[in-house]
């Protein structure tokens, strides 16, 4: 499998199904099959709207990162989707695990994942969350702020230590949206190179008795589709873990280089290179590092939408078409509620009627949401047959990574289930959210 190779990488002209998953099929009656399950059925069967994951292209993406770092710590980022489905499955072939919440932590431990290969982040850890990944015994906590060193340190049971790393902003604008560029000192992230406040909390860490500091961390953004930021990140990190052992007398063995990798939400896009990704991260950092004489320290990669997004696909029932002066809107039975991220990012997907066959010619509409907001779009200005009526069948592909993860119950509609399917059998990983489920939180009478 080839991970995120873009057709212009490639020099062929992207098909329909470029950014699919390698399973997806033309199926009989104008329908796709995914790990030969029909959509259309999948959607009768359970319901609309429906997430539909492919596990086999879960574990390629998987494979292929392990393969590309075999000496390389890979560590899923479970932000982008988490389950206890999808945890066994990135356990099962070798990866790691990066948590933001106690709540993520707790589901992945209870699924059976090994905290020793669970890596702990967060801007503003609460007291439950420091607690949680001590006792569950996480291999590493990553430090966002100084108000966390006194914090985490007073909460290290007595006589043992706490493997730490440092997030540090090497002052580096990368990524596809403002929102999501992480690498500046002009957002919420880290701990500045620039104006020392990254090595003043090294100074301070190094104090206590019971933080083990084992390395460094960055990340610098999402949606980067070129390699040239994470090497400029990489020479800036090994900068500092120079600085470190001339002033302190301490070599960090460990160097954690995030995430962020770009996937192509649309045929034609770029996607990041991961096999080139590594081969140019492995030279410079071995380069790097004989440069400023330090041993090369053990490299961690976090990708998260690069395994999880491009694996999955929403499916959607239209409920209504609407023709506005020179607008074609085509209104669905979901929206923000179970993926705000156009609203949020601009982002852009290709929606594909499917369950019928059609000769119309394409028109271009835009797809929106069910919800009471104007901005509850999910494509502006996309090609769909000039048919399309209720009833129909959408679905948008590369909705595995920051959709149900970031869902709400906005309107109460409740959050869709999401199924996996492998081998022509589809099964349900998560059910879907019922008015029941919402009103059980409600005890107001």
């Amino acid at each position: 499998m080839t991970l995120a190779l873009s057709p212009e990488a490639t020099g062929t002209t992207p098909g329909p199904f470029s950014v699919w998953p390698a399973s997806a099929r033309p199926a009989p009656g104008g329908d796709v099959s995914l790990g030969g399950v029909a959509l259309a059925e999948a959607a009768d069967r359970f319901g609309t709207p429906l997430y539909v994951l492919d596990e086999h292209e879960v574990r390629e993406r998987c494979r292929t990162y392990r393969a590309a770092f075999p000496d390389a710590d890979v560590v899923y980022a479970a932000k982008a989707f988490l389950c206890r489905a999808v945890a066994h499955w990135v356990m099962e072939e070798g990866l790691g695990l990066d948590v933001c919440s106690a709540g993520e932590l707790e589901l992945a431990f209870t699924t059976g994942f090994p905290p020793e290969r669970i890596v702990m982040h967060g801007n503003a850890k609460s007291p439950q969350d420091l607690q949680t990944a001590l006792r569950l015994g996480v291999g590493r906590i990553v430090i966002d702020s100084t108000c966390e060193i006194a914090r985490l340190a007073a909460l290290v049971p007595v006589g043992s230590r706490q493997q730490i790393m440092v997030r540090v902003v090497p002052g580096i604008s990368a990524g596809g949206h403002a929102a999501i560029r992480t690498g500046t000192d002009s957002q919420k992230f880290g701990l500045s190179i620039t104006d020392g406040s990254a090595q003043h909390a090294i100074a301070r860490i190094l104090d206590q008795p019971n933080l083990d500091l084992v390395g460094l961390h960055c990340h610098i953004g999402s949606q980067i589709a070129t390699v040239k930021p994470y090497v400029v990140a990489m020479r800036r990190l090994i900068g500092l873990m120079a600085r470190i052992r001339d002033h302190h007398g301490v070599t960090l063995p460990q160097l954690d280089l995030g995430g962020g990798h770009a996937v192509a939400y649309r045929p034609g896009e770029e996607a990041l290179d991961v096999t080139a990704l590594a081969a140019r991260v492995r030279t410079e950092l071995t380069n790097g590092c004989a440069r400023a004489g330090l041993p090369v320290p053990r490299l961690t990669i976090e990708p998260g939408r690069a395994v999880i997004g491009p694996a999955g696909v929403a499916v959607y029932h239209v409920l209504a078409v609407k023709r506005t002066g020179d607008r074609t809107f085509v209104a669905v039975d979901g929206g923000m509620s179970d993926n705000p991220r156009p609203a949020l990012y601009g982002e852009r997907y290709a929606p594909r009627l499917i369950g019928r066959p059609t000769s119309a010619p394409p028109h271009p509409v835009t797809v929106v949401g069910r919800h009471c907001e104007a901005g509850d779009i999910l494509a502006d200005d996309v090609p769909l047959p000039d048919d399309i009526r209720p009833g129909d069948l959408l679905a948008i592909p590369v909705a595995g990574a920051y959709q149900l993860s970031m869902a709400s119950a906005y309107n109460l509609v409740g959050r869709p289930p999401v199924i996996a399917v492998a081998n022509g059998i589809a099964r349900v990983l998560v059910r879907r959210e019922s008015l029941a489920d919402m009103s059980s939180r409600d005890i107001g009478l």
